[in-house]
């Protein structure tokens, strides 16, 4: 079975073009999903969390402090580094996990905005960009997520650039 992966910046519209191909029938897996699953679910991400972050990133009912972590990671790159190299492992066991479980499908789709700095792409057999203009994915995220123009470039500026995925 052939493995699709689909990437483009915030607000490009990967998760709209993955959701026609769900119309179609093509099973889709969504790598922020199963990230944000995994951080609650996956024992080994779990103990990796908390020893890079200390309990605290995790509430006593066991759900992944937010607030606590993106303090921590949002304001130094190298502390999302290292929740990226605790994160992207698990996505990826979670990926393995899903493919084995289709059946009779002549290709899945991987969309995923860090296809490529998280070097998922290499889980596929060929990988799609979509893209759009900055103006419009600017626009479409403050609307989507109502956030700041500054707030979705500094997301922004934390991907690949559209050349840079592209190649």
């Amino acid at each position: 079975m052939l493995k699709i992966g689909i990437t483009g910046n915030i607000g490009s519209g990967k998760t709209m073009v993955s959701k026609l191909f769900e119309l179609l029938g093509i099973p889709v897996f969504y790598a922020d999903v199963a990230a944000k699953d995994a951080m609650v679910t996956d024992a080994v991400l779990i103990a990796g969390v908390k020893e890079a972050f200390s309990n605290e990133a995790y509430l006593p009912d066991g759900a992944l402090n937010r607030k606590y972590i993106a303090n921590i990671v949002f304001n130094d790159d190298a502390q999302l580094a290292r929740l990226n190299a605790l994160t992207h492992p698990a996505v990826f066991r979670a990926f393995d996990a899903w493919v084995a479980g289709i059946k009779d499908a002549p290709y899945v789709i991987k969309e995923a905005a860090l296809l490529f700095e998280s070097t998922s792409y290499k889980m596929c057999d060929y990988s799609l960009l979509v893209t759009a203009p900055l103006k419009e994915r600017i626009a479409r995220v403050t609307k989507r997520d109502g956030i700041t123009r500054e707030q979705v470039e500094a997301r922004e500026a934390k991907q690949f650039t559209e050349d840079k995925n592209a190649n």
